[in-house]
């Protein structure tokens, strides 16, 4: 009796010793399946694949772990079956996003934040403005926005006035404008508009002229010769055409300036015409053109410059005005401001003895220190009118 019962709780202990090795071994292997990364990369959501072929994977994994043979659990383990179906699940994912894709105004193909995106970002700007304070208009603006989409996420809405989604992304394409009628096109062309700066807009927004760079001064006032003239010519071709339509006439001012790179070309060619051949004045550019030069100009053209050596030296080079535009107070406005751009030093020039120009400096103060014979014997042509001799006159400040 003692051996039989000996014999029975052997078997018992040995039963129960496999049925734990069986148990131990199923939670291992579930520990070990649990374990492994499957496809962190790519984060399975309701909102963007289908997720029917991963439960039947779950499904199947199951049913595996219920059977009693081992090799066949190791076999077709879950990472086993789900490592057939990754291609087509990254396959769907992917159409998913081309079909919550739209078309950006520069043609690129652009998708909505996903969840996880929008949760970072308001987590980032949560944190951010507790520590640095109240956040900006714009940046409450755009929280906002990203707080209802993540909303409308959660409910299951859709974005209202969405652009229709493509099939995928390969077949993103940027629509072609279409050709307008040539009927369409002369209508507009007929259209009259008011300009802005005489417009209602403009006094409920305010006008702000653009502010050419370098500039000094505007002048609406000034009447030039040459300016008359361009009225008349203009009204003797209204009058004689005066069964067209006569388009109206911009007013332009004469502003001043200082040397820009774009009038080099028409300053050399006033200095030539004023003085001589061979005037150069590139390098002025590169001694404080803001102090030391003036450029008067119509528009485009330049009808007037004023020109100092440097800073330091203080020496007026040149001072010239356009044939038509004289006798217009130009050049003594430029006089003006290049001695008030340059304060407290005095200045010096040469000029011809027979030049009418010696009134104009000495209205402003500059005294004759010098009689020099010949001075523009160098410069001058033999037929010149011009006096060779030349004074050296000085303001001092």
């Amino acid at each position: 009796m003692a051996n039989n019962a000996s014999d029975d709780e052997d078997e018992t202990h040995s039963a129960w010793n496999d049925d734990q090795r069986k148990q131990q071994s199923r939670v291992k292997r579930r520990k070990t399946n649990a374990g492994r990364p499957i496809a962190t990369g790519h984060r399975s959501t309701r909102a963007t694949a289908s997720l029917s072929g991963i439960l039947d994977a779950f499904q199947r994994g199951f049913q595996l772990g219920s059977t009693s043979d081992e090799e066949t659990r190791d076999n077709e383990c879950f990472d086993t079956v789900v490592e057939s179906l990754l291609p087509e699940y990254l396959q769907t994912r992917h159409d998913t996003w081309a079909q919550r894709c739209d078309i950006h105004e520069s043609g690129e193909a652009i998708r909505p934040l996903s969840r996880y995106e929008t949760t970072a970002i308001l987590d980032y700007a949560n944190k951010k403005n507790k520590a640095t304070g109240a956040p900006s208009v714009a940046e409450s603006i755009i929280l906002r926005k990203i707080e209802l989409q993540r909303q409308r996420g959660r409910a299951n809405a859709q974005s209202p006035l969405r652009a229709l989604k493509p099939p995928s992304l390969t077949s993103l394409q940027v629509p072609q404008p279409s050709a307008a009628p040539s009927e369409v096109l002369d209508h507009l062309r007929t259209i009259q508009s008011t300009r802005y700066e005489h417009s209602f807009a403009s006094r409920l927004y305010g006008l702000k002229s653009r502010r050419a760079p370098g500039l000094i001064a505007v002048d609406w006032e000034t009447r030039t010769p040459w300016m008359n003239l361009l009225d008349d010519i203009h009204e003797h071709h209204s009058l004689a055409h005066a069964e067209r339509e006569q388009p109206g006439r911009m007013r332009v001012p004469i502003t001043y300036a200082s040397l820009q790179p774009r009038y080099l070309s028409q300053v050399h060619d006033l200095l030539i015409r004023v003085f001589w051949d061979g005037i150069n004045i590139s390098d002025s550019l590169k001694y404080s053109p803001e102090r030391c030069t003036v450029i008067a100009t119509y528009g485009h053209l330049v009808v007037g410059v004023a020109l100092l050596s440097s800073p330091q030296e203080t020496y007026i080079t040149y001072l010239a005005v356009r044939a038509g535009w004289d006798n217009s107070q130009i050049a003594t406005t430029m006089l003006y401001h290049l001695i008030s751009l340059n304060p407290h030093r005095d200045i010096t020039l040469h000029v011809s003895a027979n030049n009418p120009a010696m009134l104009l400096y000495n209205r402003f103060g500059f005294k004759a220190e010098e009689f020099i014979v010949g001075f523009y014997e160098d410069y001058l042509s033999s037929q010149s009118r011009a006096s060779m001799n030349a004074f050296r006159l000085r303001l001092r400040r």
